[in-house]
């Protein structure tokens, strides 16, 4: 069998899952899921040595630490997925919600009901634990799963599928309900954006180049999730510890995150009164600053003041455009709130965006003139994640605008239908 016949069979398969799927009420579905968090539990050693494979093999293909770091598993981060699917068991059921409901002019009785996508394949890169929130996700929603997880990751992504579509069986659904791609070649990921009709829509998760793909290729609706070349600007009326802090946390908590901060804007009227300190900061997490020449005059002089070393480049133009999921960061100084605005619009990507600041009316500005699907006043963009928004394991960040933006989970992987009851009413 070739290999865009092998992905289509896949493809039938979850289809015809799908339509058991969707007839399964809420209580069959969290019984799933709970099963699912108790599988994960009880085959951690099988999962742990999947993963041990492919962390020994990115080792040796000297793969950066940063995205050692996103694919690695280890007891704690397995739980961690297994409560992630116990959450969502708690969330409302977002299948069969009535959205609208209305009586027409002639009789008729109209409402406006939730129903499942479908089949939503999912293609993604060295994260593992991707695959459990997808297929967790997909079920609570009611959809099938297809999860085509990146060759870094083979092992362990196919690992996990196995252990979660055996529990999804155990409790009487098809096992099609999550199935994995194991096919290393790419002709697998281009054969599966081809099957519209058997699939609903696409979600990648992973980098410009993953996402850029799937949007220019597909014939298959796809909700793109973003990359994030997230910033966090600085008000003159900030205070040091603020700016510290929360810069430190949106660059040095995870580097290798779509919601790591990668550029700091800070108003050039406070630069010296704040940024040394920004500096020490990120000096001390071994971070490579990429700076524009005002900032860089102002690091080095205060380098020079207090004896500190520190990795300072002078910035390029491409470093204001760049997610560098690596412990670096460009750092530019603005004129004010509103260049400041204008810098994150052009070079952004509608992931996260932040301001530090006292000022009420620059904060409000900012609020209101950022555009990306989540702008923060005076905390970390490490927070756009859908367990921080309440939305339990998320699919996704969208950084589009139609039908999904920011953390989307459950109730984005639904669509409605309009159910309506007459008593034998006919167009005239």
């Amino acid at each position: 069998m070739d290999t865009y016949s092998e992905i289509e069979a896949i493809a039938r398969a979850a289809r015809a899952a799908s339509s058991a799927l969707a007839m399964a009420d809420a209580e069959m579905r969290s019984r799933a899921l709970g099963a699912m968090a108790g599988a994960l539990r009880q085959e951690m050693e099988l999962v742990l040595r999947a993963n041990a494979e492919d962390v020994e093999r990115a080792r040796a293909e000297q793969v950066r630490e940063s995205l050692i770091d996103r694919l690695m598993l280890d007891s704690g981060r397995i739980e961690e997925m297994a409560c992630a699917l116990e959450d969502l068991m708690e969330l409302p059921d977002p299948v069969g919600r009535v959205l609208e409901e209305r009586v027409l002019y002639n009789g008729l009785e109209l409402s406006r009901v939730s129903v499942p996508l479908g089949v939503v394949a999912v293609i993604y890169e060295a994260r593992p634990n991707v695959t459990a929130d997808a297929a967790g996700i997909c079920l609570k929603s009611g959809n099938a799963c297809i999860l085509r997880g990146g060759s870094m990751a083979a092992a362990s992504c196919a690992a996990i599928a196995g252990v979660l579509a055996d529990a999804v069986a155990s409790v009487g659904l098809p096992r099609a309900c999550v199935q994995a791609i194991t096919i290393t070649d790419r002709a697998a990921t281009d054969a599966l954006m081809q099957l519209h009709g058997l699939i609903d829509v696409i979600v990648p998760r992973g980098g410009a180049g993953l996402i850029k793909h799937c949007v220019e290729a597909s014939k298959v609706p796809v909700i793109e999730t973003g990359t994030g070349n997230c910033h966090v600007y600085v008000h003159e009326s900030a205070q040091v510890e603020d700016a510290v802090r929360i810069v430190e946390n949106a660059k040095c908590r995870r580097y290798g995150v779509c919601n790591a901060a990668e550029t700091l804007l800070i108003d050039r009227s406070c630069a010296e009164r704040i940024l040394p300190a920004i500096v020490s900061a990120l000096a001390a997490h071994g971070v490579t600053m990429h700076m524009d020449p005002l900032s860089l005059q102002v690091a080095q002089a205060a380098l020079s003041a207090s004896g500190t070393a520190a990795d300072i480049v002078a910035a390029t133009d491409a470093d204001w455009d760049e997610e560098y999921l690596a412990p670096e960061m460009a750092i530019a100084c603005v004129e004010d709130v509103d260049a400041a605005i204008q810098h994150i619009n052009a070079h952004g990507t509608g992931h996260s965006e932040a301001i530090v600041a006292m000022d009420a009316h620059a904060i409000e500005a900012y609020l209101a003139g950022v555009d990306a699907a989540a702008v923060y006043a005076n905390a970390s963009t490490a927070f756009t994640d859908g367990g921080q928004f309440g939305l339990g394991a998320e699919i996704g960040i969208s950084t589009q605008k139609l039908h999904a933006r920011g953390p989307f989970a459950t109730d984005a992987l639904t669509s409605y239908k309009y159910i309506i009851r007459g008593c034998g009413q006919v167009r005239s």
